[in-house]
């Protein structure tokens, strides 16, 4: 079993959760950061620089194997979660290995080649997102799709994620009456974890799953769809085996730092 959760099986669906900028129509939110949160880390990365991997097989998904398993465990070594590590290449490696990717700038893809495994080896740690660095806090990276959890200042989780699309859209509020049109943005800036709920949550536009809102009526929440561009309304889509345990990872009033880098 993977040190965070149990896998998940849930395969991608086109249309998931989608929710608003609200993506849950105005739901309650959280203040700008003020101060520095505590919270209760899981499992801690293990040091960057092991030996390297004697298995070097190009792996795509839906690969078998120990040296899917052996992928899968150096993965969650450094902070991602792969899943169960199982020897299977499923959906929750294939996101896992997209967001490795993008922490250490390659070309995002399902496979695990030469330039993957190398960058395994010897692989870069994620780039602050603010100035104020916080021990505890969550930086999101909107440029690359990505986020990291922080505690006791290292990375305790990097997973991949869905953020805004940038469509322009017409939707009702919720309890109101005449539609509203905005685009689907996930907004830049500093806020804090407010406002959360357990189980799925049903917004105007969707579902979403175990929501923790931190700027009005945008929320981390897990989403049956993650795909590897934006295309939420405004929130931030997590895979559904991490949403599972990040409520218990990322406290009320953690600071959130969310930017779009060059």
């Amino acid at each position: 079993m993977s040190g965070r959760s149990a896998h998940v099986g849930t395969m991608l669906i086109a249309g998931g959760a989608v929710l608003v900028a609200g993506c849950a129509g105005g739901a309650p939110g959280a203040a700008p950061e003020r101060g520095t949160p505590s919270g209760s880390p899981t499992a801690s990365p293990a040091p960057t620089s092991p030996a390297p991997s004697p298995a070097r097989r190009t792996l795509k998904a839906g690969a078998k194997g120990q040296d899917v398993e052996r992928l899968q465990r150096r993965l969650e070594q450094l902070g991602y979660d792969p899943g169960r590590a199982d020897g299977r290449y499923g959906i929750s490696t294939q996101m896992a290995v997209w967001a490795f990717q993008k922490v250490n700038r390659l070309k995002v893809s399902s496979t695990v080649g030469k330039r993957t495994w190398a960058a395994l080896d010897a692989p870069k740690e994620p780039r602050p997102m603010a100035k104020r660095r916080e021990a505890d806090r969550v930086d999101v990276d909107l440029r690359r799709q990505y986020l990291v959890v922080y505690k006791d200042g290292r990375p305790e989780l990097i997973s991949h994620i869905s953020s805004g699309s940038g469509e322009y859209y017409c939707a009702k509020d919720r309890g109101a009456t005449v539609a509203r049109c905005r685009y689907a943005t996930t907004g830049t800036g500093d806020f804090r974890t407010g406002r959360r709920a357990s189980g799925w949550e049903v917004s105007p536009l969707g579902r979403l799953y175990n929501p923790i809102y931190f700027n009005g009526g945008i929320a981390f929440h897990g989403a049956l769809d993650v795909p590897r561009y934006p295309a939420s309304h405004g929130c931030v889509r997590l895979p559904m085996h991490i949403a599972e345990y990040f409520p218990k990872l990322v406290k009320t009033g953690v600071p959130v730092h969310v930017r779009r880098p060059k």
